[in-house]
């Protein structure tokens, strides 16, 4: 019998539900500070992982669930980009 390979499961930290890695955006605060979403999820630096959906970034920005995971305090026009990368990236 072949091996049932494990797909890693990640939880967004806006809506707070366990999902598929591959289904999620890694949000990623690299060494040198700045935070971008990271579509490949190879990017270097500490991660993050959100639902593709803007209602899920809102969430997060309001709960400032970002601020907590990176342990930084993330500027407003941050978030005004990722939610632009988001509606256009999808």
């Amino acid at each position: 019998m072949p091996k049932v390979k494990k797909i890693p499961q990640r939880q967004c930290v806006g809506c707070r539900e366990m999902k598929d890695k591959k289904a999620l955006l890694r949000v990623v605060r690299s060494p040198e500070g700045a935070v971008s979403l990271d579509f490949t999820g190879k990017k270097p630096g500490r991660g993050a992982y959100v639902c593709p959906a803007p209602e899920c970034l809102k969430k997060a920005r309001k709960s400032r669930a970002l601020e907590r995971a990176f342990e930084t305090a993330i500027p407003p026009e941050v978030y005004d980009a990722m939610e632009a990368e988001l509606g256009g990236g999808t």
